[in-house]
């Protein structure tokens, strides 16, 4: 006799048998138990995890000649007519191949029939997806009134190409990837049976390689057990299967976590000079850093099924003393650099330079340490000058201490990190010390000059509208310009025009100063100097660094008032 592979040496003969799929097992058995089988029953999930296998059974335990019983005997004609794959009245259809109308009216025809000594003719469509649109429409009426004698079992891996009108007049059941642990326990029950000894870590590699899928997990273990003889090392695993040994994972992650960079080059280096893929690498770093994401912020061992305890156990050695903020930042590098790895032409170099980024960062203080040193420095009255508190002048006087304020927001665009300029004393409107302007009166004198020569100048209105009117007196306007050279210039050249509207509506002469205010434009730009480096040394402080790196933000408006 040829050898049967694993998966169909040992393939689950009744429910109990079935691994990891306990949620449609349940319901199928207390379905049988309560009469309640339905007339046409699809089975959903990913490759390898029982689909055909629980159709199988469930058409043994429906033509037992006991039953229909939970548990088939797998002795009478039809339970081994059915193991054996010879069973007449049960139909195992592939629907890749059997997709077209003439076949599904050919099916129709067949099902007029009673069976030939079953209690039930029984249809098994596997891959039912690839049936044709118009093969799905051929089959709607027969799936939703079928002959009290026909019964419909249906797999598939893409439930959502089977039309809707097919899903609604199908009881549906998901089946869901099996969890790597519920993998090596049986593949460890079946190494027994075989009397094959191999360790556990190479069980656990297996079962990560297999994605879920028990049948997967077998033809890997197949495959080893064919090739190493009784008695299979770690280090055989891992050159037949092609993956990459899991401590070289942990290595690097403590080398990261130490910040050694020539670890980490050297590393990357073995990584390269072994053959591996680098990309596939890529991304097993990435699942790495996501495992002690988990284990740090203590998410639950549930998602971690992917690792052994052991494991679990190492990881969370590595991450004592090692802050959330900064495992945080190397997952967000790590992740953000994953399109970039994947298409690049050297992806060797695409890694490195990922880790060169991950070298050069700051580890974030907690953010409870990090509020409560903010609030020690603007508390603090001897920490004025580092945390930015800025003596304003006051009419270049007195000085009013004022602390700046800030606000951090994420995800505001680069052009608004720096917000509005600080407030600057408007010196044009400090008084001189000529005589004061002689009440209500001088200034109608001047609002009407101001309007006359709007209407003809209006430009030039607007350059006297910015100037300072010092003085007015019975026989003359005071004014002095003290806004920019383009301003002065155009009063200037239109000076005659001026003069004969203050003579026309004001009868007065007009006396102007077109000194440039060097005194105060150069306290004006003192001050400017001053909060323009204060600010930039707000933007380099640490702890505002480590407010940016923990919030993920950018530094939207700093006011110094």
């Amino acid at each position: 006799m040829a050898y049967l592979v694993l998966s169909r040496k040992y393939r689950p003969q009744v429910f109990e048998d079935v691994v990891g799929q306990e949620h449609v097992t349940r319901t199928l058995v207390n379905a049988i138990s309560g009469n309640r089988v339905a007339h046409a029953i699809l089975f959903s999930g990913p490759r390898g995890t029982g689909k055909t296998t629980l159709a199988r059974i469930l058409a043994k335990a429906m033509n037992c000649e006991s039953g229909p019983v939970p548990t088939p005997c797998n002795t009478c004609r039809s339970c081994a007519d059915i193991t054996s794959g010879r069973g007449v009245d049960v139909f195992e259809i592939d629907g890749a191949s059997n997709n077209s109308v003439d076949q599904i009216r050919e099916l129709r025809g067949n099902i007029r029939y009673m069976p030939a000594h079953s209690r039930f003719k029984i249809y098994i469509i596997d891959e039912v997806h690839m049936l044709s649109l118009a093969a799905f429409n051929a089959l709607l009426k027969t799936l939703e009134e079928p002959p009290a004698h026909v019964l419909f079992f249906f797999a598939t891996t893409e439930h959502h190409k089977i039309p809707i009108t097919i899903l609604s007049r199908c009881q549906r059941h998901d089946l869901k990837r099996i969890d790597p642990a519920v993998i090596v326990k049986h593949m460890g029950s079946l190494c027994r049976q075989e009397s094959v000894i191999i360790a556990s870590e190479s069980l656990w590699t297996i079962a990560r390689q297999s994605g879920g899928s028990m049948r997967d997990a077998l033809s890997l273990l197949d495959q080893i057990l064919a090739c190493g003889g009784g008695e299979v090392d770690d280090d055989y695993v891992m050159s037949l299967l092609g993956g990459m040994d899991r401590h070289v994972l942990f290595d690097l992650s403590a080398a990261t976590l130490a910040n050694d960079m020539s670890q980490l080059l050297s590393i990357i280096d073995g990584v390269f000079k072994n053959g591996q893929d680098l990309k596939r690498f890529y991304a097993d770093v990435l699942h790495h850093f996501r495992h002690l994401m988990i284990i740090k912020i203590d998410a639950g061992s549930e998602l971690l099924v992917d690792l052994s305890t052991g494991e679990i156990k190492d990881l969370k050695k590595q991450l004592e003393g090692v802050s959330l903020a900064f495992i945080d930042q190397v997952y967000s590098l790590l992740f953000n650099a994953e399109p970039t790895v994947r298409h690049a032409f050297y992806p060797r170099l695409a890694i490195e330079m990922v880790f060169f980024k991950i070298h050069q960062i700051t580890p974030a203080l907690p953010i409870d340490l990090l509020i409560e040193r903010m609030d020690n420095l603007l508390n603090d009255p001897n920490l004025k000058a580092a945390t930015g508190i800025l003596e304003t002048q006051s009419g270049y006087g007195e000085t009013d201490p004022q602390p700046f304020t800030n606000s951090i927001h994420p995800g505001v665009d680069e052009k608004q990190k720096i917000g509005q300029e600080p407030e600057i004393p408007d010196t044009t409107k400090s008084s001189d010390s000529k005589s004061p302007i002689d009440g209500r009166a001088g200034h109608e004198a001047w609002e009407k000059v101001v309007a006359a020569l709007s209407k003809i100048k209006p430009s030039v209105a607007a350059a006297l509208t910015r100037s300072q009117l010092l003085s007015v007196s019975d026989s003359t306007f005071s004014v002095k310009v003290s806004d920019n050279d383009f301003s002065a210039k155009m009063i200037e050249k239109n000076l005659a025009v001026i003069e004969k509207i203050c003579r026309e509506h004001a009868d007065r002469e007009i006396d102007i100063d077109f000194s440039d205010g060097e005194t105060e434009t150069k306290q004006v730009e003192a001050v400017k100097l001053k909060t323009d480096t204060l600010r930039q040394q707000l933007l380099n402080h640490p702890l505002v660094a480590d407010a940016v790196n923990i919030f993920n933000g950018t530094i939207d408006e700093i006011k110094i008032k």
